[in-house]
């Protein structure tokens, strides 16, 4: 959240101290406890914003136990997660998203822009996308309409979402790499892009020989020898 949100989940009724007559149960799905603090500070306060923070998890196994037990109407969901990240989550809860009664429904609050980041969790089944550039007040008001059943987007992000759906020459589903998990794609990407080892795992906050170990397991996967045939792979399918 960026600085000048600093009142929770403000609205017209919430600045008025009157109460909401709109409620939803709400999950928060990030590694990072300190970003999960200030989200439910700055919308769940259920008495003026309606937003009902009923579990977190800090990865992927947390977020299919929390969400399974609580049922949410909404999960707010990051992208980049240990174990998987945010595709691994939707991969599992699927059952509970085509659910007749009390679907589950995901809104990715996410960092990054990223084009694949976007595509993947929406072909996932995630009801929309929106950057953690967003403002609580907007947040709440995205939260209630993927409740709703609607599709929500940041701005910036919107055109390139229904460019890539609507495109008459939009690649098919890449099975190769949908093998890979999220994180060996960020290091697949910054492979391709010519870190070095050592400075990846510096970006990423991980250990090099952690690095090495995602290295090996992209190659084995796409059947590659070395990270020169990676980076033209990953180059031919556009996520340089």
């Amino acid at each position: 959240m960026s600085d000048e949100q600093s009142r929770p989940g403000t609205s017209d009724a919430a600045e008025a101290g009157e109460q909401v007559d709109r409620h939803v149960r709400v999950v928060l799905v990030d590694d990072h406890r300190m970003f999960r603090t200030g989200v439910q500070a700055e919308i769940g306060r259920t008495g003026t914003t309606g937003v009902e923070v009923v579990g977190e998890a800090a990865d992927v196994d947390q977020a299919v136990k929390v969400i399974t037990a609580t049922r949410p109407e909404v999960v707010l969901l990051d992208v980049h997660l240990p174990g998987g990240g945010g595709v691994e989550v939707l991969r599992r809860c699927a059952p509970l998203m085509s659910a007749v009664d009390n679907p589950v429904r995901f809104l990715a609050l996410s960092v990054s822009d990223a084009a694949e980041d976007v595509i993947g969790v929406i072909r996932g089944g995630a009801r929309g996308y929106v950057t953690k550039t967003i403002t609580g007040t907007d947040l709440v008001d995205s939260v209630f309409r993927v409740q709703e059943g609607d599709a929500v987007f940041s701005p910036r992000l919107a055109g390139f979402v229904l460019d890539a759906f609507a495109s008459t020459d939009a690649p098919p589903v890449d099975e190769d790499l949908d093998r890979l998990t999220q994180r060996e794609r960020e290091v697949l990407r910054l492979i391709a892009r010519g870190y070095a080892y050592k400075e990846i795992a510096k970006q990423l906050f991980i250990s090099v020989k952690t690095v090495e170990s995602h290295v090996s397991a992209v190659l084995r996967k796409l059947q590659l020898s070395n990270r020169h045939e990676l980076t033209r792979w990953a180059t031919a399918r556009r996520l340089v």
